[in-house]
């Protein structure tokens, strides 16, 4: 069954919503959707309260490491982090109180070549059930590509069932965003959840584009319930107008035998 799990993306210390695709090293063409007056903590002791675990936190670039600390304070044990991760601070996170920590960047060289060499360096000081990788992706003619470098590098890893069923023996979670979707509140990219849902061997949250909370049914429907399905810019809590945060916790507590909202009609 699909869940709702959150997330906290923070940028220059502070909890932001951003459009994926406009994040460069520069910062010139930067499109921000939401920046927040609380901090990480604040978020995640929302998380905890509602009890909905399985979230995730995002460093994007530098200068972030004291708010996922603070975040990982504010929910010990419910919350995965990622960005900068390597077989050099991985311990250093879990031990702090996440659940997991998640890797890409690392897992390839600056030319975008995956490095089995370092996940297998990694899974040297973490058990794989402790790790997530992602593999957040952009669309190509022929299906979907991995992105690395806070999205701005092409890699050589190709979104595969191959490339799944390979991965998902050295992890315990996927977590994939949809990079061309993300941030811009304009739809999900369903058969990129349609491929995860019949492919992924293991738990994988997708991310990108959701508007509505009937993109929730959506995913729900596309995947058979097989994915995950976190939300950003288009959340109440992080400015938007699209989805309540307490629908998704709903989302969450509904029976196994409930039915998604009906289509609306006008006259």
């Amino acid at each position: 069954m699909t869940r709702f799990r959150p997330c906290i993306d923070l940028h220059d210390g502070r909890v932001k919503q951003i459009v994926g695709s406009s994040l460069t090293d520069d910062g010139r063409a930067l499109k921000t959707n939401f920046v927040s007056d609380r901090d990480s903590s604040w978020f995640a002791r929302q998380y905890w309260q509602d009890n909905t675990p399985g979230g995730h936190v995002i460093m994007l670039g530098p200068g972030n490491e004291k708010a996922a600390l603070w975040a990982l304070a504010g929910f010990p044990g419910g919350l995965q982090v990622g960005g900068g991760i390597s077989a050099a601070n991985a311990r250093q996170y879990l031990d702090a109180g996440a659940s997991h920590v998640i890797v890409t960047s690392n897992l390839f060289d600056k030319e975008g070549k995956f490095l089995q060499s370092r996940l297998d360096a990694l899974l040297a000081v973490i058990p794989k059930e402790r790790l997530v990788i992602d593999l957040s992706c952009k669309a190509t003619a022929g299906g979907w590509v991995v992105a690395m470098n806070r999205w701005q590098t092409i890699t050589n890893l190709e979104l595969s069932p191959e490339t799944l069923a390979t991965l998902a023996s050295q992890c315990a979670e996927f977590l994939i965003h949809a990079v061309d979707v993300e941030g811009k509140c304009e739809g999900i990219d369903e058969p990129l959840v349609r491929f995860l849902g019949e492919y992924s061997p293991i738990p994988v949250t997708y991310a990108g584009g959701v508007s509505s909370i009937d993109d929730l049914w959506r995913i729900q429907d596309a995947s058979d319930g097989r994915v995950d399905a976190t939300i950003g810019s288009a959340l109440d809590m992080f400015g938007g107008t699209g989805v309540k945060y307490s629908d998704c916790i709903a989302f969450n507590r509904r029976d196994q035998t409930a039915v998604p909202p009906g289509p609306t009609c006008c006259a």
